[in-house]
């Protein structure tokens, strides 16, 4: 911001003016209060440890495994570099230049933009609701794990029939100890169910832990982040080493790597892919501003947009490869089971075609050769039993984290540490994007108000404690579907529009020539100049074709979600009740509203002021004056140029600054004012 004069002016105790010209060093230094980072690698581990969240672990795979595998990478590396870099470097550009949060930067560009700063904070609230839910499932995983053998390892026995349970025989252990013991979840989001009182406890926990890590701003969570950022990616290669030694771990990898050229195609990859780039960068939450805000002015801001960026991309690739090689080990182990079955069957009633001792001897390959041979003569008796078939039985979200792989820890020796230090690891993962999530709400709040700001750990604890009550809506029994809602449909088209405004905002309102400027400053040096043309076309119509196409697939294929069905034990897809659609259009539109309302208060707050100065002035003529401060060659004499202010002066407003020591000043002719507009750029 070095290209404009910033001048303060203050006044002596003989009511004398001081001119002090700040640079930008010293606007620095007039700043001084607001909080910094101790270090880089502090900031490098936040910004990594807010954008590296949950949806690395389970959501990327899955998209992954459903489309493509390594085409669909080379679709997400693409739209990475063209959207995701640009918008996530714009950001953080913003945030350090301005030294604001959300609020305050979009606000600094125009009065009328500062409605995107609140709506960024309504949803970081939003996803910090539910959010904080997943971390107390976590939590209650992590201390069911010190049990050996672990609990949802083996189906219970019902005590009236001495039998196993129903519902679990008919599903699975781990199924049932998710949907019957975890979250006693209802058949439909219409039955409310009571209080899940345990899982209230953990929320409570989860709350607690976000408090006191934050309660004292970056100070206290950034030491957090030293464990919580780095943790994570521990258990990740340990998980990796380990899997690569089980039976199926090169299946597995073979599948998430071939590619599938042809889904390049399939629009909705396309949106999906451009999905995940946005959402796994933290686009729009405010977050990457209110963490750059705390940088010096100077920092790299580039370097660390490709930097976070490409940590990003290869921790979602690592994740996959854990993933992977968890999801073939239990797709070989069930094809396993499967031939066993099938050939016990076989045994019994058609010996002769297939003469075993030990069934568990024969591997799937003979097994599969052999049915070929004999599939019309037993079927359907006996069907086959597919490695292929079983992988591509693709889980995402809970359930790949809280059945898939609680299925797979069960299977490990020493399940329980195993299982201790993979919940532990979503534990962290979720923490450390939540610390972000939560410092793009505190941040703007505490720039923007003054009241805020002096209370900071109020405005902490109590954020914490109104997140803990609305949250006990997720705590009922039917709080799994609301999640779902949440997650589906708070945060995507609201942070969509976001973006969108927040490019607009720079690449057409403040103009990327001056953003670039600016840039230049602050790095000193300029960015490629591709970055103009990223901002003002290729990201807007990008960002524009994913709202349309997002538009489009809700009102098409209308909003569904997935229920646990207990007398079948099974899931349905069902759809959401007209209250429901209610609320996701509440959701919505109350997350997107600030805005318009931002721009329409700012319309009519600067006509009220332009009526109320039009009255003060009574019609007078308003001149602007531009002083330069005169060499010392030029300097008048006061003794014989002053005298005291005639009562036709009082009049006239003030036009001139009054002497000081030996500096003076003197007011330009409209042509040398001019020039100097145009020399500074104003």
């Amino acid at each position: 911001w070095s290209t404009f004069s910033l001048f303060v002016y203050k006044v002596g105790k003989q009511h004398e003016l001081q001119l002090i010209l700040l640079t930008p060093d010293a606007a620095e230094t007039e700043n001084g209060d607001r909080p910094a980072w101790d270090s880089k690698i502090q900031y490098v581990l936040a910004q990594v440890g807010f954008s590296v969240g949950l949806g690395n672990v389970w959501r990327f795979p899955y998209l992954c495994h459903q489309n493509g595998g390594g085409a669909f990478m080379l679709l997400y590396v693409f739209l990475l570099l063209t959207v995701g870099v640009p918008l996530f470097f714009m950001e953080l550009a913003a945030g350090q230049s301005i030294r604001q949060g959300s609020i305050g930067v979009w606000k600094h560009i125009s009065p009328k933009l500062a409605g995107i700063g609140y709506s960024s904070c309504i949803v970081c609230f939003f996803v910090a609701l539910y959010y904080n839910v997943i971390i107390a499932w976590s939590l209650f995983y992590m201390g069911n794990s010190f049990q050996y053998p672990l609990p949802w390892e083996h189906c219970p026995i019902d005590v009236i029939t001495n039998s196993t349970v129903k519902e679990c025989a008919s599903s699975s252990s781990t199924s049932y100890f998710w949907f019957r013991k975890a979250l006693n979840i209802t058949n439909s989001i219409d039955e409310s169910g009571e209080f899940n009182s345990i899982m209230t406890g953990c929320l409570l926990a989860a709350w607690t832990i976000v408090s006191l890590a934050m309660i004292k701003g970056i100070k206290s969570s950034a030491k957090v982040m030293y464990f919580s950022s780095v943790f994570p990616y521990v258990v990740l290669f340990i998980f990796l080493v380990r899997g690569l030694m089980l039976d199926g771990a090169m299946e597995g990898i073979t599948y998430m790597f071939y590619p599938k050229l042809e889904i390049w195609g399939n629009i909705q990859v396309w949106r999906q892919a451009a999905t995940q780039v946005f959402f796994a960068l933290g686009l729009g939450y405010g977050s990457v501003i209110a963490y750059s805000s705390y940088n010096p002015v100077h920092n790299n801001c580039h370097r660390d947009a490709l930097m976070v960026s490409c940590i990003n991309f290869m921790t979602s690739v690592l994740a996959s490869l854990v993933v992977f090689v968890v999801l073939g080990f239990r797709a070989k182990n069930i094809a396993l089971r499967c031939v066993a079955e099938k050939l016990h069957f076989a045994a019994d009633h058609w010996w002769p075609l297939f003469n075993v001792t030990d069934p568990s001897s024969v591997s799937l390959s003979e097994y599969r050769e052999w049915y070929s041979h004999y599939s019309t003569m037993v079927a359907p008796n006996i069907t086959d039993c597919s490695l292929e078939e079983e992988m591509n039985k693709g889980v995402e979200g809970t359930g790949l984290a809280f059945i898939a792989f609680t299925e797979v820890m069960a299977l490990f020796p020493a399940s329980p540490f195993w299982s201790t230090l993979f919940f532990l690891m979503l534990l962290n993962l979720g923490l450390s994007t939540m610390f972000g999530t939560m410092q793009g709400i505190l941040t703007p709040l505490m720039d923007n108000f003054s009241f805020f700001e002096r209370h900071r750990t109020l405005l902490t604890v109590s954020s914490c404690a109104l997140g803990f009550l609305i949250g006990l809506l997720f705590t009922q029994r039917s709080g799994n579907y609301f999640v779902t809602m949440f997650d589906d449909y708070s945060a995507t088209l609201p942070l969509i529009i976001v973006v969108i405004f927040e490019t607009v905002s720079v690449a057409w309102v403040y103009g990327t020539d001056r953003f670039l400027d600016d840039i230049e400053v602050m790095l000193k040096w300029r960015p490629p100049v591709v970055y103009k043309y990223l901002w003002k076309y290729v990201c807007l119509l990008a960002m524009g074709g994913l709202l349309a196409a997002s538009l489009l697939r809700m009102v098409f294929k209308g909003p569904t979600y997935t229920a646990w069905n207990q007398s079948t034990a099974s899931e349905m897809t069902l759809e959401y009740p007209a209250w429901a659609l209610a609320m996701i259009v509440m959701l919505i539109v109350f997350a997107s509203l600030p805005v318009p309302i931002g721009y329409v208060h700012s319309m009519l707050k600067n006509r009220s002021d332009r009526n109320t100065h039009s009255e003060e002035r009574g019609g007078q003529e308003m001149h602007r004056e531009l002083y330069t401060k005169c060499s010392t060659t030029e300097q008048l004499d006061s003794s014989s140029q002053y005298r005291a202010p005639s009562e036709e002066d009082e009049a006239r407003p003030r036009t001139a600054f009054l002497p000081i020591g030996s500096e003076q000043y003197q007011l330009l002719s409209q042509q040398e004012e001019e020039d100097e507009e145009q020399d500074t750029r104003v």
